[in-house]
């Protein structure tokens, strides 16, 4: 597989008043095309601003961020947002409410032929499930269900990347490992490349080919979900996984009304 995403040696800070507070530091990874990347880690190890920089939100203070054989940025120059052919689905979905599911779809579709417009939503309408929700409101249907329309909305133009910041945190525990997986399944479908930020540690393993686990600003370790379970690069790795592990174990107890 050829190389899609690509950050070297990226350093991302936030101006205060006391000067410049580092976030992420000499942070690189690389996520061939095709594959589903994840950056794993707790509230405040910076994954969530990666993200962004590579939206192109954040300014670089070092570094480059590239995709395929396009630079998206560099310490003084990046290429506008929406010259980059990124797709984004945000935590909270970000659906307009006054517009109907199919509108929602083909709000970035607004530049295209009427009738590719209308084939390219109504295939997104079945890859989706969505089939026969396309004249209904938002409000009108279930978290995952509008978590579904928010996919579909993102990949509607073809983006040659699509992020995807915490999509299932608003969703119940259940629907939220069971949406996962949908998403894994349609992702490969469609061939995309994408990258995840969550903290939580099933959504990672259900979704990513690639996971990296994150602490103060850098990628501690980026391997494959078994080798992060089966040979962890340190301590902090160990832990955070067995952690984790036992977390969600104690969470599915609860729902099946056990002893947590």
């Amino acid at each position: 597989m050829s190389e899609s995403l690509k950050l070297d040696n990226v350093t991302l800070a936030y101006d205060t008043p006391e000067g410049l507070t580092p976030v992420v530091q000499s942070l690189s990874m690389s996520l061939e095309r095709g594959n589903i990347g994840c950056l794993l880690g707790a509230s405040g190890c910076g994954k969530t601003t990666v993200l962004r920089a590579i939206a192109g939100f954040e300014p670089l203070r070092s570094g480059s961020i590239s995709l395929g054989d396009a630079c998206l940025s560099e310490v003084s120059w990046q290429r506008e947002p929406e010259l980059r052919n990124v797709g984004m689905m945000f935590q909270d979905y970000a659906l307009f409410p006054h517009l109907t599911v199919e509108k929602n779809i083909a709000f970035g579709l607004r530049k295209w032929e009427k009738s590719r417009r209308k084939q390219r939503v109504s295939e997104l309408l079945t890859l989706t499930g969505l089939s026969g929700s396309e004249h209904r409101y938002p409000h009108e249907l279930s978290g995952g269900q509008q978590q579904r329309v928010a996919l579909a909305r993102a990949l509607a133009p073809e983006p040659d990347l699509l992020l995807l910041d915490e999509p299932f945190s608003n969703l119940d525990v259940d629907t939220r490992e069971r949406l996962a997986f949908e998403v894994r399944d349609i992702l490969k479908k469609t061939g995309h490349t994408a990258l995840l930020v969550t903290h939580n540690q099933a959504e990672a393993f259900a979704i990513a080919d690639r996971i990296g686990v994150m602490q103060q600003g850098r990628i501690v370790q980026w391997d494959t979900p078994h080798g992060l379970h089966q040979h962890p690069a340190n301590e902090f790795v160990a832990d955070f996984i067995k952690r984790e592990t036992l977390m969600a174990l104690r969470a599915q107890a609860y729902l099946r009304g056990g002893n947590p």
